[in-house]
């Protein structure tokens, strides 16, 4: 009997605030992050930010298992139209795979920047543009020769952000993409149409979705992404304007093996409970969604 939507649903620690984007915000502990995806009934989830978990493979698995979670995979933004960092930035793609692979990882999830510490957009020429097509199609290499798979993420302030760099990159490589509901449709492509045509090439879903006042002010460039979040740009499932039951329709229909990432970016300004509680609401309003969506089938 194929598993329901609820049961592959992995958990991110973003949505409890925890993101590798230079001064993102106050980060909670892995244990506090663990702990509550487990009360919640996660039973995966992805890595974090680098550093989040241990680095060793054996004892990020240890960690995991203490919570009654395994590792479906993780976010690692690379660098990759530079080719004088390209022999720096696969050693170092190769090591987080292999801790990600000796934890029982199965996706590494790449988000090509245009620096670790600066996510600015400029204009890339047609030799940047092919060092990232390569760069990636050497990251499906790297990810194979661990058991791993490999998924590109379109993401806000990333090289990859707007609908016509996201199918140059479904059409210059073979390499899977991360259906993220809501940076998609902040990048002005319809996750929905994207599924439909596409639905072959998706090798993840990261489900959030999107309140269209505060995107707004983002796309006008008012607020930073991180200002954004914290004002709410990322709602509980079904309370923004993605057509996410469509989506999720369509795709369970076509692709009934996909795993999803219940993934609503988040930010806390510091340790106070109040707003580390209204985090773990959001997470219970949006599982109700899901549960709901199960439910209705």
């Amino acid at each position: 009997m194929a598993k329901s939507l609820r049961e592959r649903l992995a958990a991110a620690p973003i949505t409890w605030g925890v993101c590798e984007v230079p001064g993102w915000g106050y980060q909670l502990s892995p244990d506090e992050v663990l702990s509550d995806m487990a009360a919640l009934g996660f039973t995966h989830t992805e890595f974090g930010s680098v550093g989040f978990l241990p680095a060793d493979g054996n004892e990020l698995a240890r960690v995991l298992r203490r919570h009654g979670l395994s590792l479906l995979g993780g976010f690692v933004a690379v660098v990759l139209h530079d080719p004088d960092r390209f022999e720096f930035e696969m050693e170092r793609v190769a090591s987080v795979v292999g801790q990600m692979a000796s934890a029982g990882g199965t996706w590494f999830v790449s988000c090509p920047v245009f620096d670790h510490d600066d996510w600015q957009r400029p204009r890339l020429d047609d030799a940047q543009w092919n060092s990232v097509f390569e760069g990636l199609a050497a990251i499906d290499d790297v990810t194979a020769r661990s058991g791993m798979r490999h998924a590109f993420h379109p993401h806000v302030d990333s090289l990859i952000q707007d609908d016509i760099e996201t199918r140059a990159v479904l059409e210059q490589t073979d390499t899977k993409l991360v259906l993220d509901t809501a940076h998609l449709t902040l990048g002005g492509t319809d996750p929905a149409a994207l599924a439909g045509s596409h639905s072959d090439r998706i090798g993840l879903v990261h489900l959030k979705d999107v309140d269209a006042t505060v995107a707004q002010r983002l796309r006008c460039g008012e607020i930073s992404l991180m200002g954004a979040v914290q004002q709410g740009l990322f709602p509980p499932l079904g309370q923004g304007v993605v057509r996410l039951t469509e989506i999720i329709r369509g795709l369970e229909q076509s692709r009934p093996d996909l795993w999803y990432v219940l993934e609503q970016d988040a930010a806390l300004s510091g340790p106070d409970a109040d707003d580390v509680e209204r985090l773990r609401r959001g997470v219970v309003q949006s599982l109700r969604f899901v549960q709901d969506f199960d439910l209705a089938r």
